[in-house]
């Protein structure tokens, strides 16, 4: 027994540096899963590479020269024979003050007699969330690394359910107990690998494709804020309504971590590095995981159970709609390298889908296969990383089938992120066209997006991060309400914006 409990102490001693590491009805708060000084991932230098020891930089480049896809994080691979096991987790805690459009709102027409309500959003909003990262690395007696991951995240519903009335005030929540019963826990990540320094990594399951992979937030500049999510954090539509994601491209059409990009099942191929360069080929049969193909609509009344073929089914091929794509693809190769004080990354990705067949009716979007592009390149030198993504093609939305005849993307994401000891500083922009809402709008408006966020995070002590940041947003589409999500209803609420500034203490382990 003393045997079996000294075992047990040196396993648990070996993971002393424990890894760490939306719409589903979840905002979309906090993607990024590690940004600089945040902590681990499920990305971590084991399985996001096919070999964990190329990642470019240096000293003499500092700043994010040496932060590759291992999360900020570079763990040593197990050695021959053992398994490291890993429980890492982080917890967010924001309190932010700002406005929107839709922070105040008329209701149109009359209920029951009684003029329509104006409903106000408190403009101070405090808020958290949590995460969690079980998985474990080994490495077998002939040199295979293996290994799996997982993501448990907090998921968010409004507490009013389907039991709500709108004007029944008795129906309102009154108890902050009943508020939190609507907070659950779901399977964001879940996947295997299997790896080799010569023939390279395979990752199977739900998790990240090559452009999350490449990009673990360098490129699209999102390293700076230790976590929160820059355009993917609570100032964009998690804390303040913007409707922005009715009918057309949400406020980060980039997916590097992304939910629409590592949400579906998925197998990846990395290649090893040769002189700074590696490959990478991924295929997805459907949007979802195929244990939903046989799984009941729970919760969801009035719709067929997934048993036999319907529209329901995740994996189906050809049904009565058109507006779900099916057997994605991608191709892609990144290069990175340090010469003397200046270190440059850089990648590029294809990417390609079908969509479900069916019948074009005069009720059926004539919708086109999915067919993009996406490249970045980020330069650091003296701590100070310079950077620029760009995305275009027949794609909407976070890879949202484009209608025929639509404007195609054309979003591009620039940013600077400085580092120096414990802080860090940064400033992202971002300019998005894309069609937007579509039908009736095709060919007479499409949609314009601008965002900025700028700010910075003190690292106070290991897996304590103190940040600090401000974002504007605003988006336009003529002939679109975005506070009905109605075309061709006037020019109301045609143009929205936001604007907030937000203060996080994020703690990670």
């Amino acid at each position: 027994m003393r045997k079996l409990l000294l075992a047990s102490a040196a396993i648990l001693g070996a993971t002393g540096g424990l890894a760490m590491a939306q719409v589903a009805p979840a905002p979309s708060q906090g993607m990024m899963m590690a940004p600089y000084g945040a902590g681990p991932s499920p990305n971590t230098n084991n399985n996001a590479w096919a070999d964990p020891h190329t990642v470019s930089g240096s000293a003499a480049a500092g700043g994010l020269s040496g932060y590759g896809s291992q999360g900020g994080s570079s763990y040593t691979v197990p050695a021959p024979g053992t398994v490291v096991i890993r429980l890492g987790g982080k917890v967010e805690a924001d309190i932010s003050a700002g406005s929107g459009s839709l922070s105040s709102y008329r209701a149109a027409g009359v209920v029951g007699g009684i003029p329509a309500t104006t409903y106000k959003v408190n403009p101070i909003n405090i808020g958290s969330y949590m995460r969690l990262y079980p998985g474990f690395d080994g490495m077998s007696a002939n040199g295979i690394r293996y290994g799996a991951a997982i993501e448990l995240r907090e998921n968010f519903q409004n507490a009013q359910g389907g039991n709500y009335i709108a004007g029944a005030t008795a129906n309102a929540p009154s108890s902050a107990s009943v508020n939190t019963s609507a907070q659950t826990v779901m399977v964001r990540r879940a996947f295997t690998y299997l790896a080799s320094d010569k023939a390279g990594l395979v990752r199977l399951g739900q998790g990240d494709g090559l452009i999350s992979l490449f990009d673990n937030c360098i490129f699209s500049s999102q390293c700076w804020d230790a976590g929160v999510g820059v355009f993917q954090g609570n100032i964009y539509g998690g804390f303040y309504p913007t409707n922005a994601s009715g009918g057309g491209a949400v406020n980060y059409p980039w997916l590097a971590q992304a939910g629409a990009e590592y949400g579906n099942n998925k197998i990846v191929y990395l290649t090893p590095q040769f002189y700074g360069f590696d490959f990478g080929i991924q295929y997805a049969p459907s949007q979802g995981n195929a244990y939903a193909n046989t799984s009941p609509n729970a919760g969801i009344s009035g719709q067929p159970a997934t048993g036999t073929p319907s529209d329901a089914l995740i994996g189906i091929t050809s049904g009565s709609t058109t507006n779900r794509w099916i057997n994605q693809w991608a191709v892609g190769g990144r290069y990175e390298h340090t010469f003397d004080s200046v270190d440059v990354k850089a990648y590029g990705v294809y990417m390609g889908a079908g969509h479900e067949s069916a019948p074009i009716t005069s009720a059926a979007l004539n919708l086109m296969p999915i067919s993009l592009y996406q490249g970045g390149l980020a330069v650091t030198t003296g701590g100070l990383t310079a950077a620029v993504t760009y995305q275009g093609g027949n794609v909407n939305n976070q890879l949202g089938l484009l209608q025929s005849g639509g404007a195609k993307m054309n979003a591009t994401v620039v940013g600077l992120t400085y580092l120096n000891g414990p802080w860090t500083a940064g400033v992202t922009a971002g300019f998005v066209e894309s069609q937007g809402a579509q039908g009736i709008l095709v060919g007479q408006t499409q949609r314009h997006q601008f965002e900025l966020s700028v700010g910075g995070n003190y690292k106070l002590a290991p897996g304590v991060n103190l940040v600090l940041e401000y974002g504007y947003y605003q988006t336009h589409q003529g002939n679109f309400n975005f506070a009905t999500g109605a075309s061709g209803g006037g020019v109301a609420y045609n143009d929205v914006k936001t604007q907030a500034i937000d203060f996080t203490t994020m703690l990670t382990w």
